[in-house]
């Protein structure tokens, strides 16, 4: 029993650093500004998310939420706004660990000047982006927390990593903290090819897809 404990304590302080890194590297880079934006891990006792208008840049470990599986707080401070978002995504895709929300400029900067389609916000540009990020489907704005946004996104949980909310930024589901960042962090310099292009690039071709998808087994 001991030894189970100690497991999970280090498991938990992990997610708490790992959380608290992932902020820190997102927000030096200018990936999310002020206290926009927010990140989750999934426990087996619960979910670790950041607390409500905190900035991803100045997060402390102890601070970071503990919500139970019933949706209660147990420790850290008051979680965040989006928390129903983020459970509806948990349980929806067994496989993701961990989830990252921000208000990633060239992102919403896609949102007002209207994207490639709606049930793919971006062109497949590039191999890392068929590979690492696959289909993103736009969400009609609604306010933030808004519960009609949450089930939205908990119906395409298992379909892809990501949505674009509009006005609002992207939300990235993986594996873990780290890996959602980095779906993120490729679906923001995308958006940025995209609108710094003129004329608009022509996205790859069938053929091309279709090599990636045989010769790296990705989903798309």
């Amino acid at each position: 029993m001991t030894g189970t404990m100690l497991n999970v304590s280090s498991m938990e302080t992990r997610l708490r650093e790992e959380i608290c890194v992932v902020g820190t590297s997102l927000y030096e880079r200018g990936y999310t500004v002020g206290s926009a934006g927010n990140i989750s891990a999934r426990l087996d006792d619960g979910w670790l998310i950041t607390p409500t208008d905190a900035c991803l840049g100045r997060l402390d470990p102890a601070g970071i939420a503990k919500v139970n599986l019933s949706g209660q707080s147990v420790s850290g401070g008051q979680p965040s706004k989006t928390l129903a978002l983020h459970r509806g995504i948990y349980a929806n895709n067994a496989a993701t660990r961990g989830i990252v929300h921000t208000h990633s400029t060239h992102l919403v900067a896609l949102t007002l000047a209207g994207v490639w389609r709606d049930t793919d916000v971006l062109p497949p540009l590039t191999p890392y982006y068929v590979m690492k990020v696959g289909h993103v489907p736009l969400i009609g704005y609604r306010r933030p927390g808004d519960p009609q946004v949450a089930d939205q996104i908990a119906a395409l949980a298992a379909q892809v990593r990501a949505v674009l909310l509009e006005r609002l930024g992207p939300v990235a589901w993986e594996r873990s903290v780290s890996h959602a960042s980095y779906v993120l962090e490729e679906l923001e310099e995308t958006a940025r090819l995209w609108l710094m292009s003129a004329p608009r690039p022509e996205p790859l071709d069938d053929a091309a897809i279709d090599e990636l998808k045989a010769v790296f087994q990705v989903r798309w």
